[in-house]
């Protein structure tokens, strides 16, 4: 083969192994060269397998420290072989085929947490991060304990870019209920502003209910842990409203439902964290946009939704 050729060689295995040069350099001064050249196997090495390449009839073996090229000459053309050494010993050898499937059978190994179903509560938060509502609009303020969320997530889509660390996708459903804490409800008034309902007798029960299609988009890490996995994940929710209502119970047992809109926002985005073992998580949701369209929400404040609760999912 020509020289050209393995000049060129040398170069690629140069870069693929940058990793390893600044700590080889230094010592390329203190190891001694030898070469041998028959017509048969010109060959030559410098150091103690530092560097060596060997030209045989039908191959040239380059090796640079633990990592090498054997490029083969057949009658479909040639091949490349990479090798990794252990001292003198060949560890293992792979063509850039099975390269490549290796690293996509890697990549694909990766499986995030998202299908499955999620329970917990719900609430808002003022522009100052409080539960407690202002004064104006204390009939927003919510009964914690029944106000709750249920999630259904039929999809999923897992990017790995490596066995344990991906990315997480997928669509779901999320069913918000805001029960409220005092004898009212909501309605739409003058302007689309929200404003406070007297149901005029007692209530048993009052909730808004919201339903929205939700799209994460989640960086997720796996810790192997025995059999299972340790995850961790974070990032977006987007999510678009496809219903919503309220619903009073008075304590005669008679029920009033209102479907509308109620000035909600249409399009919603919020931050995720994700933890879990196994098929166990616990999740928290804070949305950045406000529940209600900006200066339609009840006198005119901005209420900011969130979720926390656990789930369990399809992966492990």
């Amino acid at each position: 083969m020509k020289k050209i050729g393995i000049f060129l060689i040398l170069t690629v295995i140069w870069f693929r192994s940058s990793g390893q040069e600044n700590k080889n350099e230094n010592l390329v001064e203190n190891q001694n060269v030898i070469s041998s050249d028959t017509n048969d196997n010109p060959k030559v090495v410098i150091g103690n397998n530092l560097l060596s390449v060997e030209e045989g009839k039908d191959a040239v073996k380059v090796r640079l420290g633990d990592r090498g090229l054997n490029i083969l000459e057949t009658l479909e053309g040639s091949k490349v072989k990479f090798e990794r050494y252990t001292n003198d010993d060949l560890l293992y050898q792979e063509d850039e085929k099975d390269k490549k499937s290796s690293s996509s059978k890697f990549r694909k190994g990766f499986k995030g947490h998202w299908a499955g179903i999620e329970f917990g509560f719900n609430n808002y938060l003022t522009a100052g991060n409080s539960q407690v509502m202002p004064a104006d609009i204390y009939y927003m303020t919510l009964h914690s304990s029944k106000s709750n969320n249920f999630n259904l997530n039929f999809s999923q889509l897992s990017l790995g870019f490596t066995r344990h660390i991906g990315i997480v996708t997928g669509l779901g459903f999320n069913w918000n209920n805001y029960r409220f804490d005092g004898n009212n409800n909501i309605v739409k008034g003058a302007n689309g502003i929200i404003e406070e309902l007297d149901p005029g007798s007692i209530l048993e029960k009052s909730k808004l209910t919201t339903v929205y299609l939700t799209l994460p988009l989640v960086l997720e890490m796996q810790i192997p842990v025995d059999n299972h996995h340790l995850n961790i994940g974070g990032g977006f929710i987007g999510a678009i409203k496809t219903g919503s209502h309220t619903k009073m119970v008075f304590q005669d047992g008679d029920k009033v439902k209102s479907n509308g809109d109620f000035s909600l926002n249409l399009i919603r985005c919020g931050l995720t964290a994700r933890i879990g073992y196994g098929n166990f998580q616990i999740y928290a949701t804070n949305y950045m946009t406000p529940l209600f369209k900006t200066g339609k929400g009840p006198g005119g404040y901005n209420l900011y939704p969130f979720e926390i609760g656990f789930a369990f999912t399809s992966r492990d």
